[in-house]
């Protein structure tokens, strides 16, 4: 397709050395006239996990409420076009096929990483393609993130701080929240979900340092699960019933429930609670706790088994994934499972350790740092976990039906893996 052969060409401009910094995306903004300068309110998300969910809440109740919303996120689990919606919709390929090209003739064939240059394009579509509101999710940090070029978001969102790409950002939570804290900005709102005490105090100080005003989870608004739904209570919305989150599990509460507070904090927007209620009820979100009920890799279950896919990577993530398989005793839960080497797989399985009959380990195919699938076994039985490789995700799929009468699978270590198991599922 047109915007793969552009990206695989746009990767060869990839840096031998990546120094973290925005010399790169500034320079060829400046060359594309500084699209990021020209857009409409942004909320700008960055975070360890839930940054997508968060997102995802934001744009439901925001169309829901008839606004035209924006949004870039990655990483993409199929189609690249995935990560930018332009007023409700996957941007179409010819446009987006046309604006990377726009970038690399701009870019001149000097070093740019893949991240920073499809973060121009994002920025140039949206300058193009007007909307009421900007969603905007960062990569893998916060300071130097091609993302961080905006320089007054209407509101600034942090998400769950925990540890994750330890080899860019830091190796202790207060590290990381350092990296994250970096997208507050003078006089914005900061909205900060829940967090661990050493990054709760980081991030404050950073927002008391630059005169952010707080708005944190737990002081500012609070958020609770209650029997007919969620309850927010905060600063605009005294007192809000919702139904339950569209997206499945405990943590998704949190996450909708950081929706709500940047929404708390969002001027000059019209949200009625029947608005919000909608999207809570309509939202989407592919790869979290989804269940595959139909296509070719959920069509090969037999009677009395159920497909999940959740693309959960770090021990955050595997913490959120045990607590929802505890709930599920009705029948054995096996895992496939392939990640990334960068990840520490052991400590996410351990978290899943007490609720998995057996597990298959897979290769993520066309991921050169992907674990074997005998690396994956490896560390599933150091977490204590009955493991064998498999040859695929089908493979793995048969043999995890034939362990039991009925029974669920989970697919999960990597967004990647989730991709293609969307991909092969079709």
């Amino acid at each position: 397709m047109l915007v793969d052969r552009i990206l695989q060409r746009l990767l060869r401009l990839h840096p031998s050395l990546i120094d973290l910094s925005l010399d790169r995306v500034r320079r060829l903004l400046r060359a594309l006239g500084e699209p990021h300068e020209h857009l409409p309110p942004i909320v700008h998300v960055a975070g360890t996990n839930g940054k997508g969910s968060t997102i995802a809440f934001l744009r439901a109740a925001l169309e829901a409420a008839g606004y035209r919303v924006n949004v870039f996120t990655k990483p993409h689990l199929v189609r690249f076009n995935e990560r930018i919606r332009l007023g409700g919709k996957l941007i179409d390929e010819a446009l987006l096929g046309a604006l990377l090209e726009e970038c690399e003739r701009a870019n001149a064939g000097q070093p740019i990483t893949y991240f920073e240059i499809t973060t121009a394009a994002a920025f140039l579509a949206f300058a193009r393609m007007p909307a009421d509101i900007v969603l905007l999710e960062t990569g893998l940090g916060g300071r130097f993130d091609a993302t961080n070029v905006i320089a007054a978001p209407a509101v600034a969102a942090i998400t769950p701080v925990s540890l994750d790409h330890q080899h860019f950002l830091g190796d202790t939570v207060a590290a990381i929240a350092g990296e994250k804290a970096g997208i507050l900005k003078p006089g914005r709102p900061a909205v900060l979900g829940p967090q661990a005490p050493e990054g709760a105090a980081v991030l404050e100080a950073q927002a008391a340092a630059l005169g952010a005003p707080l708005f944190r989870h737990g002081r500012e608004w609070h958020v609770e699960q209650r029997p007919s739904g969620l309850r927010y209570r905060g600063r605009r919305w005294a007192l809000l019933d919702l139904p339950p989150p569209g997206l499945l599990g405990a943590h998704q509460y949190d996450n909708a429930g950081t929706a709500l507070a940047c929404l708390d904090c969002l001027d000059g927007f019209a949200l009625t609670p029947e608005a919000l209620a909608r999207g809570m009820a309509e939202v989407e979100w592919p790869a979290r706790l989804q269940r595959l009920q139909r296509g070719a890799l959920a069509d090969r279950l037999p009677p009395g088994w159920e497909l999940w896919l959740d693309g959960a990577h770090n021990a955050a993530g595997g913490a959120a994934l045990g607590a929802v398989a505890g709930g599920w005793r009705d029948r054995p839960l096996q895992l496939v499972f392939g990640m990334i080497k960068t990840r520490d797989a052991r400590a996410f399985l351990r978290l899943l350790a007490p609720h998995v009959a057996g597990l298959g380990g897979v290769t993520i195919e066309g991921e050169a740092s992907a674990l074997s699938a005998a690396e994956a076994v490896a560390a599933a039985r150091d977490a204590g976990i009955a493991a064998e490789p498999r040859a695929g995700i089908a493979e793995a799929i048969d043999a995890a039906t034939r362990s039991a009468p009925t029974g669920r699978v989970l697919v999960c270590g990597s967004l990647y893996l989730a991709g293609r198991v969307l991909f092969e599922n079709g």
